[in-house]
């Protein structure tokens, strides 16, 4: 249509002002420890504790007595608290040592495991599943022959971590059949079943081919290339299992007539799950799985929990090393992969994981768009200790708080001595659900430790200021109001505005919108009209921003000033922002004045 009146008449021009404004993306918190069950040095991304609890367990028991990890803790505080994402990874001692639990589905499933064992020879197997997380809690076959308790169908070793499976409706006509996925601690009369897929089929040519609808891919961390290698054809549809193989194959099924084909026929799995007893055969238990590799914790270990964190020469984390960290501390530092705002390590200790605390400490500072909460010492230190720890460290990208603190375990109902990074997360989630994160997440408003009972020792103002000048956020108790952390410093020497948490959070938020932003212009023609539409997006965020109290002003310059003929020449695109970031009142100076009978107040 002509965009211009020759002769007289209407023109009538459209002006499209409604084009939504792109948002932030929303990220959340990330944490490194150990956890009971769940993939091994996989991130993966949580959005609820019980779907926390679902992918990676709750207690486990070590020398008679049931324990929690401070991860579990950790995630726990953090989505009472608003959070509404988790990159989870779990790191675990030896890694190399840990492998799957498998179990194979022979074409007549009924057979016991004991035959199975003698007579492999004679058998088939129709295909082989594979449990997705790694470890000995998923061998829950028992020992042979004697899977069933007190004949209810209930494994010996099942138990709410692990699974079992079941083969349901074959139909040799259809050449298809089901296969339930059930929790571990069920039986005959009390089935759990945890997924279900149906009309399965070992054609690989149809699309219901059992591999293709339930994955079949697993992951290995390359640490000579720093990435999550991929190995398989189908994604994981399913999150307990995937097929590691299909021995009996049946390709084209049926015949030209539409009947399936004899030899193909023995292939589909007779309905039941696996092993039976010889003492009942009247039924089906849930299938089991064996060659799991990998313990959840030593009784070693379990002498290094909680306020014992340090303690001895040995794994002295939660079973752990902190080597055992340092691989997945790296693997976090891949910014394209691996979103979050805030990084915690509960149970990596700076005086005594001094190595892992600087990996994690400078791949933060590396990446730009995080900040990494670390402790600085063990349980019972002294302010002096804390002091020490602080001053070794100096980056406007890592925060610290002190001293240890006293809550309910949420699955044990113990109370536990914990690390103040456990808690910080669930702080940043408030403070931000509250308000904003360039607010402060301190103070009685937006940094109150509702979960906490108690510090490990109340601070006094003088003990306060100490740890303030120091760069270490003091977490203070006051009568009536409770625990609260009471400090936002982070540790940077040098006096400036990103001394602040706040600050420093402001800038991640920021760094991380416009850079999202100017992703978009990356291969865009190098004019006026592109840095014009970059522009139009930011300046209107930044207003926002202004509104919502983060910035007292700002000016964003992307112009000829800065894009002069030899910046453009060499393929780039400068843009310049300036910014007045919002400051805190940490300092309230109030002065009374008594004055005469009789005295005017002053104006």
């Amino acid at each position: 249509m002509a965009e211009t009146l020759i002769s007289p008449g209407v023109l009538a021009r459209e002006n499209d002002q409604s084009f939504i404004t792109q948002q932030p993306v929303t990220v959340g918190a990330a944490i490194v420890g150990p956890t009971v069950k769940g993939p091994v040095e996989i991130p993966t991304l949580v959005t609820s504790y019980s779907d926390y609890q679902n992918r990676f367990g709750t207690t486990f028991t070590s020398a008679s007595e049931n324990f929690t990890f401070l991860t579990s803790i950790s995630a726990y505080n953090y989505f009472q608290n608003g959070g509404e994402t988790l990159l989870v990874t779990r790191v675990v001692s030896g890694s190399s040592d840990w492998d799957y639990a498998s179990a194979k589905i022979y074409t007549s499933a009924s057979i016991s495991e004991s035959f199975a064992a003698s007579n492999a020879a004679l058998l088939t197997a129709s295909f082989t599943l594979e449990v997705i997380d790694k470890g000995k809690l998923f061998n829950n076959s028992g020992s042979a022959g004697s899977l069933i308790t007190n004949g209810s169908g209930s494994l010996i070793s099942g138990s709410n971590e692990n699974i079992r499976w079941e083969i349901q409706n074959p139909s040799k006509t259809n050449g298809t059949f089901d296969l339930l996925i059930r929790r571990g601690d069920d039986n005959y009369n009390n089935k759990i079943v945890l997924e279900t897929w149906t009309g399965l089929s070992l054609d690989p040519k149809q699309d219901n081919y059992i591999s293709k609808v339930i994955g079949d891919q697993y992951y290995n961390y390359v640490a000579s290339e720093n990435y999550i290698a991929i190995t398989g054809s189908y994604r994981n549809a399913s999150r307990y299992v995937r097929i590691a193989s299909v021995t009996s194959k049946t390709p084209n099924y049926f015949d030209n007539a539409g009947n399936a084909k004899n030899e193909y026929t023995g292939s589909i799995p007779l309905a039941g799950s696996g092993s039976v007893s010889g003492a009942n055969t009247t039924g089906y238990i849930g299938g089991t799985f064996t060659g799991g590799t990998g313990s959840v914790i030593s009784e070693e270990g379990a002498n290094n929990m909680y306020n014992n964190i340090g303690s001895g020469t040995n794994k002295i984390t939660q079973g752990l090393e902190g080597s055992d960290y340092t691989d997945m501390l790296n693997l976090l530092s891949n910014q394209d992969d691996y979103a979050y705002n805030v990084l915690v390590t509960p149970g990596l200790i700076n005086s005594k994981h001094t190595s892992q605390i600087s990996t994690a400490l400078l791949n933060t500072q590396g990446r730009g768009d995080a900040i990494y909460v670390l402790d600085l010492e063990t349980y019972g230190a002294t302010i002096s200790n804390v002091e020490t720890q602080a001053n070794s460290r100096n980056s406007s990208y890592g925060a610290a708080y002190w001293p240890w603190l006293q809550t309910i375990d949420p699955d044990t109902g113990d109370q536990v001595w914990v690390p103040a990074s456990t808690m910080i997360p669930g702080v940043y989630a408030f403070n931000d659900n509250a308000s904003e994160p360039w607010f402060a997440p301190a103070g009685i408003n937006r940094g109150g430790l509702t979960t906490v009972i108690r510090p490990e020792r109340k601070l006094s103002q003088s003990n306060r200021d100490t740890l303030y000048s120091a760069k270490v956020n003091p977490i203070a108790s006051f009568p009536g109001v409770g625990t609260v952390v009471y400090g936002q410093k982070t540790l940077q020497r040098q006096a400036s505005a990103l001394d602040r948490v706040n600050v420093r959070r402001l800038l991640i938020q920021l760094k991380g919108y416009i850079g999202q932003v100017a992703k978009n212009l990356v291969f865009e023609q190098n004019t006026a009209a592109t840095r014009n539409s970059f522009l139009s997006i930011v300046n209107p965020y930044l207003e926002s921003v202004v509104q919502r109290q983060g910035l007292y002003a700002f000016k964003v310059v992307m112009d000829e000033s800065n894009n002069t003929p030899d910046v453009i020449d060499r393929n780039q695109m400068v843009g310049t922002i300036y910014l007045q970031p919002t400051k805190t009142a940490e300092f309230i100076l109030l002065d009374f004045n008594l004055l005469p009978t009789g005295a005017t107040f002053p104006s």
